[in-house]
């Protein structure tokens, strides 16, 4: 499993955008985000931190559905 850095809230929203996902609505700092698929929605919530945690990263990469790997191909 590859390392992953620490990014910003709008930095995974950006990547996550760029593989489908777009913004469903926003409470405070926490960005609802959502993806159409076959088998039905998929979301995630994404703080606006200025840096994210690695396990709070790990979270929304799993509520995703998304690899480390291929969201460290994406920033």
């Amino acid at each position: 499993m590859p390392k992953l850095r620490r990014v910003s809230g709008e930095e995974a929203i950006r990547a996550l955008e760029k593989l489908g996902f777009r913004q469903v609505r926003q409470r405070g700092s926490h960005v609802v985000l959502r993806k159409e698929t076959g088998s039905g929605a998929i979301g995630c919530v994404v703080p606006l931190h200025r840096e994210l945690a690695i396990g709070t990263l790990r979270g929304i990469l799993q509520q995703a559905r998304i690899s480390p790997a291929e969201f460290t191909d994406l920033l």
